[in-house]
Parts: structure tokens; sequence; C-alpha cells
């Protein structure tokens, strides 16, 4: 109250801009324009994290793994495709398949978190960062042993393809908690491997990567700008599944 009233007061009567310095002290922020970018940087990255659930989230380029090139491609496509195009609606389609079998994985994950009791840690013990390093890792060679046990005796992963690596960190953790042979002995139950008849059932949501990938170089090579090639057919098996943009 008091500074306020002899700023007032220098203001009215003084031809001294004290009051102005303080002002511009005042308005001045806390943090730079290089620390907010940082930051802002670094949120696109968790949020971009979380959208794509990268299955290596330690490549910064998305290309050593089949699977991450196809997504990344799709994503680089449709940023040069027209918005509200033909092709970019097929771009989008095919972009919302590969994130919706990855969140269908997470999610079998969540649940049995949730089930061993990590109902408040789940999402916690979830997250993995592009920061995180498997140089940082407690148990690395018996959370590649766990992960490969999963692949190899349940049907927690929804692809043929090798499981991701995102969650190796996550076993990681579990390892340090005491609790990666319950979570594998849930897995087992909750999620038998499948035979040839379920995996040939199954349908809406299996993406064919091979045909995806042979279609991505396809339309990178052809440099379409606009529209995408779709008439033959996504990468995804036929099914009902109907993406958003």
């Amino acid at each position: 109250m008091m500074g306020a009233a002899f700023r007032r007061f220098c203001a009215r009567f003084c031809c001294c801009c004290c009051c102005e310095d303080d002002e511009e002290e005042e308005k001045r922020p806390i943090l730079g324009n290089e620390t907010l970018e940082y930051f802002n940087r670094e949120a696109q990255k968790r949020r971009d994290q979380e959208t794509n659930l990268w299955s290596e989230p330690g490549d910064p380029s998305h290309t050593e793994r089949d699977d991450d090139r196809a997504l990344y491609n799709l994503l680089q496509m449709r940023a040069q495709t027209r918005t509200g195009s033909q092709g970019y609606r097929r771009l989008s389609v095919d972009i919302e398949a590969m994130r919706e079998v990855r969140r269908e994985v997470r999610d079998k994950w969540k649940m049995i978190l949730e089930n061993l009791g990590f109902m408040a840690e789940a999402e916690v013990l979830l997250t993995v960062l592009a920061t995180d390093s498997l140089d940082r890792m407690r148990n690395a060679p018996r959370s590649r042993a766990l992960l490969q046990t999963l692949y190899s005796e349940t049907s927690i992963f929804n692809s043929r393809e090798p499981p991701p690596e995102r969650y190796l960190f996550i076993l990681d953790r579990l390892i340090y908690l005491d609790a990666a042979d319950d979570f594998v002995m849930k897995a087992r139950r909750f999620y038998p491997p499948r035979d040839d008849s379920d995996e040939e059932e199954e349908t809406g949501l299996a993406i064919n990567l091979p045909l995806l990938l042979s279609r991505v170089n396809q339309a990178m090579s052809g440099g379409e700008e606009d529209e995408v090639d779709g008439e033959e057919g996504s990468g995804r098996e036929e099914g009902n599944f109907i993406g958003q943009g």
C-alpha cells in the first residue's frame, strides 16, 4: 500500500522517472524468451510422445523401427498436404489407425497396473520421455528378457513386429518396485497368446505394416503434393474403423 501511494506521489509531484522504472521492472517477464521457447519445445515433445507413443522414444529421427518410420512419414506427408483434401483425410485415417493400435497396447498395460494396485501411479509408470535413456536403466538385461516373455507368451502386443522398446523402461520400474513378475503373471492370465484362427478373425485396427510402408515410400518417391493415392486400400486391414482428422 505504501509503495503504491509513493509511486502515485512521484507521478504527480516529481519530475524524476523513478516510478516509470519501477513499473517497467514490474512488467518485465521473469523468464526470458529463450527460456520460454525451451519450455514450449519440451512441452510439445511431451505432447508428441503421448500422442504418437513412439516405439523407440530415444530415436529423435523416428527411423530406426519400421513402424515408427511409417507413422513419422505419414505425419510428414499430411503436413505437406492441403488440409481438408481427400489425400489429407486418407492420411489422417492411417495415422489415427496406427495411433489407436498403440493406445490399445498402452491401455492393456494400464489395466494390469491398476489391477496390481497402482491405481494412482499407473499414468506415471507408463510415461516414457524422449530423454529417458537405456543407459540409465537399473535392470536392462532382465527388463529385455521380460519384454520378450510378454511378446512370445501373451497377446499384450497387437503386432507380430518386435515389441516396442518404450516398455523396457516400464518393466525396469516394475522390477525396482518388485512387481515385474506379478505383472507378467497377470498378463499371461488376462491376455493369453492367440492362435492362428484368432488372428484371422481380428480385423478393424490390424495394421498391415509392410503394405503401409510400401504405400508411404511410393507416395514419397512420387512427389505427390496434394492427393495421396489411396484407391487401392490403406495400410489397415479391411474393417469398420473411421479415423478422425
